[in-house]
């Protein structure tokens, strides 16, 4: 009795909520066609796959493809360079967007702190394709850098074509190109914090580095575990269209990474779709663990999570 009431209860407010319903109808749609229905794409990662039997016509292989990724070198070293890459912008590029929105925020005046967030979101804007244009353009062997420390009467150095600088390289322009989009979401929860907290801080005599550390930290602490949870959660991507855009064939040993890997082994060579296909499951399942992995460890350290 108690159960179909429930049901009734449930129905009755889904019929008041009907157009909200209607509205989110074609997001749906959208979700099932372009997300879900592809996802059958994944048994190819168990076939020998073969386009004019299709999908379903292929012959199983089971784990062949998988077990190939740890027995070919290319694959180990794409996997050894994605988890370095992925590790090193944590390190290097996860705290800038946190820096320099608790900067912008310090500066006085609303108009300075507008010019300041317009001029470091702007290169967000920009594609890889023209950020590494410009890399180039100033970077290369004849590029203006190096004419200048020519004329300056010192050595040319060739940025993109020595292995010690590239990945640095990687690090410097993901950062120019999206610490200041990322500090948006900081700012945001920055400005969420209680004020009273700042001005009882200042009665007790709290220097501005002293109100930063006991109260904009404590009070963006959540946002930074979910933002943290999330790179980690996508750490096995390292990120494509950066390295594709900037590598060259003198740094591949250290640039190549799983989605170009995946790219090459697809379209610059005979292609085996059940193995690219293998790469790509493998690498979402890596994904998905080191999901829970870091809200797991980030919860026991901090005592917030993605998930109550």
């Amino acid at each position: 009795m108690e159960t179909t009431k429930k049901k009734k209860k449930t129905l009755h407010e889904i019929w008041k909520a009907r157009y909200l319903y209607i509205l989110l109808l074609p997001l749906l749609v959208w979700l099932a066609v372009f997300c879900y229905a592809p996802m059958y794409g994944v048994l190819m990662a168990f076939k020998n796959y073969s386009a004019k039997l299709g999908v379903m016509g292929s012959p199983w292989v089971g784990l062949q493809h998988f077990k190939r990724i740890f027995i070919t070198p290319d694959a180990i070293r794409s996997i050894n360079n994605t988890i370095v890459i992925s590790a090193s912008r944590l390190l290097f590029e996860f705290p800038m967007p946190i820096i320099m929105a608790i900067m912008i925020t310090e500066m006085p005046g609303n108009r300075t702190k507008k010019i300041y967030q317009t001029i470091f979101t702007f290169p967000h804007f920009l594609s890889w394709v023209v950020v590494a244009n410009i890399v180039t353009n100033f970077m290369a062997q004849g590029g203006a850098i190096n004419i200048l420390l020519d004329n300056l009467g010192f050595e040319k150095i060739n940025f993109l074509t020595t292995k010690p600088l590239f990945r640095p390289l990687l690090y410097i322009t993901s950062n120019w190109k999206e610490m200041g989009w990322s500090a948006i979401i900081y700012m945001a929860a920055i400005a969420g914090i209680d004020t009273t907290l700042y001005e009882a801080a200042k009665v007790d005599g709290a220097t501005r580095l002293k109100q930063i550390w006991h109260v904009t930290l404590p009070g963006i602490l959540s946002t930074i575990v979910i933002m943290f949870i999330l790179q980690v959660g996508g750490m096995m991507n390292a990120g494509f269209d950066q390295v594709f855009n900037l590598r060259n064939s003198a740094v591949k040993d250290i640039s190549q990474i799983l989605d170009t890997y995946v790219y090459d082994i697809t379209f610059l060579s005979t292609p085996n779709y059940g193995f690219s296909t293998a790469v790509g499951l493998f690498k979402s399942v890596i994904n998905f663990f080191l999901l829970f992995l870091a809200n797991t460890v980030t919860k026991k350290i901090s005592g917030q999570g993605m998930f109550a």
